[in-house]
């Protein structure tokens, strides 16, 4: 048996061996057909950045393996072949013992392979070798993930609002007037406070009912002429807060901005947070505004919704914002408004 590096002239006999292994263990139907111009190319970078071998015997080739190195300090095997008439004679062996031996001299500690599932004989021989398993790569169709996904059981909503006076009996009498008005039936509200110069709301309804509790934070800061901070977790997915000043909004968040779906650019960038805006309503530090209201394009990217929740009320000074209807209710206290 032979091994030795491939050279430009080997190109006919890489592409029989090549053609012989995707007969026998061919790509997953979702990446696409290969072809062997494609990996030619990437077979003749590797001639000159990484190893690829040869392996013959007198009957003529017998198997090839490629391999290059990987930031830090790893050889990745990308591809070992024999041929079904020359395996069990130690070939693939030889193949593995050379690619092992460019790899230490280039100062690889980590030998790494990708195998698919299909390929039973192949991970058995990477499993005699004492190869372990790192990760998985798993797919599915992405119209059928798309259909499950909706079909989840949506986290639960809680939220609060927060009134910027000291004055719980006002709140209490606006909350009693505005929130009957509300469609959908609340069993009833809890007003705490005041703490750090904040009276907060917590209503059944809009713990359920993120756009009533948006609802119900807009007439409080309309009828009292106050700062009004909503502080909320949606879904269990994404934290939110809107900051009202006599009856309008001046700055708005959410983790996630396309949480609920498509937006223009403009809107992304609005739901991003306004430190300077946030600062001057709350006393809040804005460079702590800007660290803690971070965004991305998916809830997995982030802390929990619970977590982000707390710091954001940390940050911007109020208290109580992990608290739900029901929570609120056992609070010392606390004004209980039933319905």
């Amino acid at each position: 048996m032979q091994i030795r590096r491939l050279t430009e002239a080997d190109e006919n006999v890489v592409r029989e061996l090549w053609e012989e292994f995707e007969r026998e263990v061919p790509e997953p139907p979702h990446r696409g057909e290969p072809t062997f111009a494609k990996e030619w190319d990437e077979i003749r970078e590797l001639m000159r950045s990484g190893l690829v071998l040869l392996a013959a015997d007198d009957q003529g080739p017998t198997g090839f393996a490629i391999a290059k190195l990987e930031e830090p300090a790893i050889c990745y095997l990308d591809t070992v072949y024999v041929r079904p008439r020359a395996r069990r004679h130690g070939v693939a062996k030889a193949l593995l013992s050379e690619v092992a031996a460019w790899g230490a001299e280039h100062g690889a500690q980590t030998i790494t392979l990708e195998v698919l599932a299909t390929n039973v004989d192949a991970r058995a021989v990477y499993d005699r070798l004492g190869f372990e398993e790192e990760s998985r790569i798993l797919f599915a169709p992405l119209a059928a993930v798309a259909e499950r996904v909706a079909a989840l059981p949506r986290g639960a909503s809680f939220g609060s609002i927060h009134v910027q006076t000291d004055d719980a009996d006002a709140v209490a009498r606006a909350v009693s007037q505005y929130v009957p008005r509300l469609p959908g039936g609340s069993a009833g509200s809890v007003v705490l406070g005041p703490r750090n110069g904040w009276t907060a709301v917590h209503d059944e309804l809009c713990d359920r009912e993120p756009a009533m509790l948006r609802r119900l934070a807009l007439e409080l800061s309309d009828r009292m002429g106050a700062v009004v901070l909503l502080l909320g977790v949606e879904e269990g997915q994404v934290a939110r807060y809107v900051l009202f000043e006599r009856g309008s909004i001046v700055d708005e968040y959410l983790s996630v901005p396309e949480y609920h779906g498509p937006l223009p650019p403009g809107d992304v960038i609005a739901l991003g947070a306004n430190p300077t805006v946030a600062a001057r309503l709350t006393g809040a530090t804005p460079g702590r505004v800007r660290e803690v209201a971070r965004t991305a394009v998916s809830a997995a990217e982030l802390p929990p919704a619970e977590e982000l929740l707390g710091e954001l009320a940390s940050v911007l000074g109020v208290e109580g914002a992990e608290l739900t209807y029901a929570g609120a209710r056992e609070q010392p206290g606390a004004i209980v408004l039933d319905r």
